[in-house]
């Protein structure tokens, strides 16, 4: 069985598992700012950002200064990196999920082993060091390195994209932010 099936079915099981509860590094802690969004298939730039339509009901949250100079930095490290819209698309949408876009250091108890940043990397997974995956512009370059090792990620759908790389037990949650992500990379893309 290849590597990517067995972990989708490890993280079906997972979901099985615990119920069809969320749960997430963020969810102890966080109020749940988030609502319910119907999904909408936007055209922007030749649908080079959502080009298979979102999957699923939609979530947005409302940022703050802070969580908006955050997609400004993974927009900044995707152009760095060399690479389009839909990458930072892909990027937003996971640090949505990971962090709600706030750049977490560690949380005791209520973190998911040792995951920090934007993006809930692990030092112990090799991810790099707590400063480095702290740092908006590193964490965004590891995950984008990660991403450009999926083979088609460019017409893969996003939450599948996102669990290539992350390989959470939650594999199915990215999708609920593509909506809000492209929303992000339109307005602040060309900035």
């Amino acid at each position: 069985m290849n590597t990517i099936l067995r972990k989708s079915i490890l993280g079906i099981a997972g979901l099985a598992f615990t119920g069809g509860v969320f749960a997430g590094p963020v969810a102890a802690h966080a109020a749940d700012t988030t609502h319910a969004v119907k999904p909408v298939s936007v055209t922007v730039q030749g649908d080079k950002l959502i080009p298979h339509g979102v999957q699923g009901a939609q979530s947005h949250i409302d940022l703050n200064d802070e969580q908006t100079k955050n997609v400004k930095a993974i927009i900044a490290a995707t152009k760095k990196a060399g690479m389009d819209e839909r990458a930072a698309v892909v990027s937003i949408a996971t640090a949505l999920q990971e962090s709600k876009l706030e750049n977490l250091g560690h949380l005791g108890d209520r973190n998911d082993h040792d995951s920090q940043g934007l993006f809930q990397q692990r030092p112990s997974s090799g991810w790099g060091t707590v400063e480095q995956i702290t740092d908006p512009e590193y964490s965004t370059t590891a995950f984008l390195k990660g991403l450009k090792q999926v083979d088609g990620w460019q017409d893969m759908p996003l939450t599948k994209a996102a669990q290539t790389v992350q390989v959470s037990a939650y594999p199915d949650h990215y999708a609920q932010w593509e909506q809000q992500a492209a929303d992000l990379v339109a307005e602040h893309w060309n900035k």
